[in-house]
């Protein structure tokens, strides 16, 4: 499955990015990533037009890894083969973005900096893959 994850700034921290990668490295055995950084204002343009869009927002739905991985198993049965991530900044998404997605996502209540959501979206989906594999990783 193609997945897509669109970020808003980049990561300027070296422990952010060497987390990121070794994510992204592991992802590679079970899906197409790409890492898109955009400004604020450049994420609803930077959104692919075919792809199931998966907005990250506090007041979104809640899954465990396990429903998380059940949830994009069933997107794969659905014909979805293009998937997108879609990180806001510390400001958030704006009212465009969250109403172009199709879905929204939430790590929970708490408050995160948008570099470590990306790093906790990154290991959810490599998670996400682990169980859907049977791996022992999620053990």
């Amino acid at each position: 499955m193609k997945t897509t994850i669109i970020a808003t700034g980049k990561l300027k921290e070296r422990y952010w990015r060497e987390a990121c990668e070794e994510y992204a490295k592991r992802l590679s055995a079970s899906m197409k990533l790409t890492v898109t950084e955009v400004a604020d204002d450049d994420v609803a343009r930077a959104l692919p037009q075919r792809a199931w869009i998966v907005a990250l927002a506090i007041s979104g739905t809640q899954r465990s890894s396990e429903e998380l991985s059940a949830h994009l198993e069933e997107l794969k049965l659905r014909g979805q083969s293009h998937l997108c991530f879609v990180v806001g900044g510390p400001q958030g998404l704006a009212p465009e973005v969250l109403a172009r997605a199709d879905e929204q996502l939430s790590f929970g209540p708490i408050t995160l900096p948008h570099d470590l959501a990306r790093v906790v979206l990154l290991e959810q989906l490599y998670r996400a893959a682990t169980i859907a594999a049977g791996s022992p990783y999620h053990k």
